[in-house]
């Protein structure tokens, strides 16, 4: 059982990850984890699977509705592309994290969100500033692709697939930053994480599964918040502050690869 404290800091961890995920686009996961880890005494593995357990109902919602209001547009393919490829990749992610050391594989792709990272900070401004309703005809397998990443990742580091798919839509869809945000938003709307969530589930004992409502209930307050801010902020500086997210998130995962060896 958890008490009121742990329960009140629970939700306040969702809170803080649901507005960097309707701002940015990405899943939170970045932050929720070692909140929640923090909050509650989980181990990373536990952490990840309750992490990934507290979003598989459509929280993204109110943030999807909030770009979609504000006229960004959204194709239905791309998000069906990117779920199958996130759907068959999380499994394998989770199945490895919980019998592989991650360390090894933390550090690098701690240095592949770096990478990243300063290819977002150096991409000229007039890249990110228009959205694009069309769609390249071979969109297909780089969706897939860019899924398949997000979901591996997702299933392996628990940080969150749309980290890892957004940058790839962007480089390999010629998307715009809020089109890839809204993207990756709408690829997490139905519970694709779900076959992670019962791989954790099955290794990891002990699992606070009552945390997932206050959490649950933080995260899609914070996420309509940070959708309403996103509307309001130039893709420019969306795209500054992604890059700071990536920044952020190669840090935490080489301080744990390194705390970890």
């Amino acid at each position: 059982m958890l008490t009121p404290l742990q329960q009140l800091l629970a939700g306040l961890s969702g809170v803080i990850a649901g507005m960097l995920s309707g701002f940015f686009g990405v899943g939170g996961n970045v932050v929720l984890i070692p909140l929640v880890s923090l909050a509650l005494g989980l181990t990373q593995h536990q952490a990840q699977g309750l992490t990934l357990a507290a979003l598989l109902p459509p929280l993204g919602l109110p943030a999807v509705w909030q770009y979609r209001k504000a006229g960004v547009p959204l194709s239905w393919k791309v998000v069906l592309a990117a779920i199958v490829g996130f759907a068959v990749a999380i499994p394998l992610g989770s199945a490895a994290a919980n019998i592989v050391p991650g360390n090894v594989l933390r550090g690098i792709f701690a240095l592949l969100l770096f990478a990243t990272a300063i290819r977002t900070l150096r991409a000229p401004k007039e890249e990110v500033e228009a959205d694009h309703a069309e769609i390249p005809p071979r969109f297909v397998w780089p969706t897939v692709l860019a899924g398949f990443a997000g979901g591996l990742a997702s299933g392996l580091l628990g940080i969150g697939g749309a980290i890892v798919v957004i940058p790839l839509l962007r480089r390999l869809l010629k998307m715009s930053q809020k089109q890839a945000q809204l993207t990756s938003l709408a690829m997490l709307l139905p519970p694709i994480a779900l076959p992670g969530v019962l791989v954790y589930a099955q290794a990891q004992e002990a699992m606070p599964w009552g945390a997932l409502v206050p959490i649950a209930i933080g995260f899609l307050g914070g996420a309509f918040l940070g959708a309403r801010l996103a509307r309001v902020v130039s893709a420019a500086r969306l795209q500054r502050g992604f890059a700071v997210v990536l920044l952020v998130a190669s840090a935490s995962l080489l301080f744990a690869a390194l705390r970890s060896s």
